[in-house]
């Protein structure tokens, strides 16, 4: 749990037990429900011998892993795990919408709507909204970490992928990318993110998985990316040598839909890592000490530890470090849901207005979103009802659970935990199965699987 002293400035994290002990004293008083964070009545920072913690972020396109951790002799022992759900798909289907309702009403004739030439260039640096979102999100929650806990050092992904390692018929500088412990991992990482985790031929998951040449080496096939597909161990030696036309004869849109994707460009790992580039600059416009590794880096981390494929273990794994020591058992998932809009008319299907929204976001002290508890003494809905609210001009809200919604609760049965900041929270436990796929013998080299 997080912790601040008196003054509101952060202390090392504490158990959770301790914390409870803590309120249960009347020591400290809860200053923030999600994440939970308490704030100490009787001590302050001067008091107190502060040691800090490091975050550890993996930047990625739909999600975003932060790990709070600690390091001691090389070694981690995570603190605290969030991942942070991005909205870029969401912001993505708004702007297409902005786009074509502004088209329409170029190709109008309205003689009063001044011209608009097409003069405007974009600022050095700039990003597309959906993927500026991305950066600003987790720039975020890395300033509201460095209000909760002592912040001493960052670790990021500042490229998913080494391209230069991915490249074929060129030698490679240095005897790390020759024969290094790293040689083959930018290839795996950048094969498990193009085919989705999962066999090309078969679509089986969570099972080991192989890289397979789509054209046979045996045959004059090469070692380039686009020609490297995952296969499992039965896929694998059912093909073999045999070329994937032929092995796929009877299936011809499995083979044209698995040799479009292959032919797939590098230009997505670049727009990848040009999103983890601005966020490094963000980074280190804070003026915490950034340290940067690459993708291939942190999963080879996770094989030496053994450790399980998630978002937040990825970020625990990043950079160098000897091992880690443990990690939370409990993840807690940030989705950005945003703040609402200013229409206050809702349309229907034809663009018709269907209704108008109140003037005012608060009812009887509460807004839509805010985190609320109910205890309802009697009636239908009789119980504790603890979730996100959608108030209603008429005093009677909504309450939407883990469980799901409850409808008609009167306003005098709520009481606010904490005011809506654009997110929705909840919880999942840590995954514990190990991730699928096999590191190479040795710790370089391709695992060929004898094609």
């Amino acid at each position: 749990m997080f912790v601040l002293d008196k003054h509101g400035h952060p202390l090392d994290p504490c158990h959770p037990a301790r914390a409870r002990r803590l309120l249960a004293a009347g020591r400290a008083v809860v200053h923030r429900h999600t994440p939970f964070v308490i704030r100490l009545r009787d001590r302050a920072a001067a008091d107190s011998t502060v040691q800090g913690v490091a975050v550890g972020i993996d930047p990625g396109s739909k999600h975003t892993g932060l790990a709070v951790f600690t390091e001691h002799n090389g070694g981690r022992t995570g603190k605290y795990a969030i991942q942070l759900d991005h909205r870029g798909g969401a912001i993505r289907d708004k702007l297409t919408s902005r786009a074509a309702l502004r088209r329409g009403r170029r190709s109008r004739n309205l003689r009063y709507r001044a011209p608009r030439f097409n003069n405007r260039t974009k600022p050095k640096g700039w990003l597309a909204p959906s993927l500026r979102h991305r950066v600003d999100t987790t720039l975020s929650w890395m300033s509201r970490l460095t209000r909760w806990a002592p912040v001493t050092a960052v670790h990021v992904e500042r490229v998913a992928f080494d391209t230069h390692a991915m490249s074929a018929g060129r030698p490679l500088v240095g005897v790390e990318y020759q024969q290094g412990t790293l040689a083959g991992y930018e290839v795996r990482e950048y094969l498990l993110a193009k085919w989705g985790r999962t066999c090309a031929y078969c679509g089986v998951q969570d099972v080991p998985l192989n890289i397979d040449h789509i054209h046979p080496r045996s045959r004059g096939g090469s070692d380039r990316i686009s020609n490297l597909a995952l296969a499992c161990i039965p896929c694998n030696q059912a093909k073999n040598a045999t070329p994937v036309q032929k092995f796929l004869k009877g299936k011809p849109a499995l083979l044209a839909k698995i040799l479009k994707q292959a032919k797939t460009p590098l230009r997505d790992a670049a727009a990848v890592n040009a999103t983890r580039w601005a966020l490094w600059r963000a980074l280190e416009a804070t003026g915490l000490p950034v340290a940067t590794a690459s993708g291939g880096r942190t999963k080879w981390n996770r094989s030496r530890t053994q450790a399980p494929k998630s978002h937040t273990l990825d970020a625990l794994h990043v950079g160098p470090l000897e091992n880690v020591t443990a990690w939370p058992s409990t993840v807690l998932v940030v989705k950005a849901t945003g703040r609402g809009t200013y229409a206050r008319t809702c349309t229907d299907r034809y663009g018709f207005p269907r209704l108008r929204l109140p003037r005012t976001r608060q009812v009887k002290g509460f807004a839509t979103g805010d985190l609320v508890r109910a205890v309802v003494p009697s009636g239908k809905k009789t119980g504790v009802h603890c979730g996100r609210v959608a108030v209603r001009s008429t005093g009677s809200f909504n309450i939407t659970t883990r469980h799901g919604t409850v409808q008609g609760i009167h306003h005098r049965h709520v009481r606010l935990l904490q005011r809506a900041d654009g997110y929705g929270y909840t919880t999942h436990p840590e995954v514990r199965h190990r991730a699928a796929f096999p590191p190479p013998p040795g710790g370089g080299g391709l695992h060929a699987g004898g094609t």
